[in-house]
């Protein structure tokens, strides 16, 4: 049979060991060394009981790991159950956080309700710094800690409060201000009047609404008491009422609310900096937007239409609408003039005027918006040139310009006499082809290529230095 014996012997915690009667040594493989731990652990357990840790827990305070801050034991198994107020919950802090370093071997496990059954709410280890506040959504909190057979440190210390619900009262912290909000449901319920509360500093006073009390006041004021612990910033007030009575004393309980803020101890800042930078060389061009011009079926202009030819009566109402291709709100387009030819190649020596300038000439041309955003609406009535075909092509200068300068040509309208600008706007030339053919029939727009001007119908368009746009 094998005879075992309790030798003492160095050992960084209990001072003793264990080794089988028929061996000089150790046992260091087998099932004899699995034999000779388990019964080490199970006689280190009776000779050593561990303390007590864990329990039950009511409304507020402050619980630790077994022999805090001194180390804790191995194999511990800690559960404490919270609970607050009814209607309340639970809001739980770890002010101090020191355990082996390995988040499989010990930790300490928060649970969103009154066992273990319920979800987690997150694990906490050595080096996590993430997860140290918990609010329940119940008044229950469960909070567990394992240590396994080896490797201990200092443990942990928590605190814990009743908290009011998100719909009875919350505090917001800042490095500047307190701000306390109390739900006037839940004073109505207790019977308590908004006008009956104060803080530390009753001359304080919150701004009331119909359906809240709110505090704001900055931390160094209204009575805000500040405690440093652990590395945390705390600032804390109380929040009272007092129902209006007679006379300076009462001996009668009244409401209390304790209100806290925990400074977390890690902020981010920002800044950046442009490293000077030597230009050895300058590159310009010129670019290109994609426009396009439509035709629609009404002035709602919902509907576009693709026949091509378009087959028109003679005076029928004609909708058109010119656009920036790629959808971009900081541009607007202004029409600066339109005008109807029946030579595509040729705008000059036979022509006529919807627009010029910005200004109406034809007396049938009518403006939805123009200069506004990135698109432009107009309607005219349908015709045809004498002595020649059917066929109608349209000419449209577009101007382009940003939407936050009020002093473009966008913004100007019509203008009678032609200046020159020192504005930022785009100017652009953009030719699309209207064809009538037989009862004034007028082909489908043509989408604008901007390859060449004349031939294709390009859209051209004149770059300031100081802007640059995508395409």
């Amino acid at each position: 049979d094998l005879n075992m014996f309790l030798l003492v012997h160095t050992h960084p915690v209990l001072s003793l060991s264990l080794y089988s009667g028929y061996c000089p040594s150790y046992p260091t493989t087998g099932a004899e060394a699995k034999f000779t731990q388990h019964l080490y652990l199970i006689l280190m357990t009776l000779v050593f009981p561990h303390p007590q840790c864990g329990g039950h827990l009511y409304g507020s305070g402050l619980f630790s790991s077994p022999n805090y801050p001194n180390y804790y034991h191995d194999n511990a198994y800690c559960v404490w159950y919270l609970a607050a107020q009814q209607g309340q919950r639970i809001f739980l802090t770890f002010a101090d956080v020191q355990l082996e370093r390995c988040c499989n071997c010990d930790y300490i496990t928060v649970y969103d309700g009154s066992s273990t059954g319920y979800p987690q709410l997150g694990r906490v280890c050595f080096n996590d710094t993430t997860h140290q506040v918990f609010h329940s959504s119940s008044r229950y909190l469960t909070v567990v800690f394992r240590s396994d057979y080896s490797g201990v440190s200092h443990g942990f210390k928590a605190l814990f409060t009743s908290s009011l619900t998100a719909d009875q009262g919350r505090v917001d912290c800042s490095s500047d201000n307190m701000v306390i909000v109390i739900q006037r449901s839940y004073l109505n319920s207790l019977g308590l009047s908004a006008n009956d509360l104060y803080v530390d500093d009753h001359l304080c006073r919150p701004t009331i609404s119909s359906t809240e009390v709110m505090f704001r006041f900055p931390l160094d004021t209204c009575g805000t008491a500040k405690e440093m612990m652990n590395g945390y910033v705390s600032y804390t007030n109380n929040v009272r009422a007092s129902q209006s009575q007679s006379g300076e004393i009462t001996r009668q309980s009244q409401f209390l609310l304790r209100v806290g803020c925990r400074m977390e101890p890690d902020t981010m800042v920002q800044i950046f900096y442009k490293a000077k930078e030597i230009i050895n060389a300058n590159i310009t061009g010129t670019g290109r937007f994609n426009a396009s011009i439509a035709f629609f079926t009404s002035s709602s202009f919902n509907q576009q239409i693709y026949d091509s030819p378009y087959e028109v009566n003679l005076n029928q109402l004609l909708y058109v609408q010119v656009k920036l291709n790629r959808l971009d709100n900081s541009l607007d387009l202004f029409l600066d003039t339109c005008v109807a030819s029946p030579n595509p190649n040729d705008f000059k020596d036979r022509s006529y005027d919807l627009l010029r300038n910005g200004c109406p000439i034809d007396n049938t041309y009518y403006s939805y918006t123009n200069g506004q955003h990135y698109y432009a609406q107009f309607s005219f009535r349908a015709f045809k040139f004498l002595r020649t075909h059917a066929h109608v092509y349209l000419q449209c200068k577009v101007i382009i310009c940003p939407d936050n300068d009020y002093n473009s040509r966008c913004r100007q309208g019509c203008r009678l006499r032609r200046k020159r600008s020192l504005d930022s706007t785009y100017h652009t030339n953009t030719v699309t082809p209207i064809a009538v053919t037989h009862y004034c029939a007028i082909s489908k727009r043509h989408k604008i290529t901007f390859t060449d001007f004349f031939i294709n119908y390009s859209l051209l368009v004149e770059w300031p230095t100081q802007l640059n746009p995508s395409s």
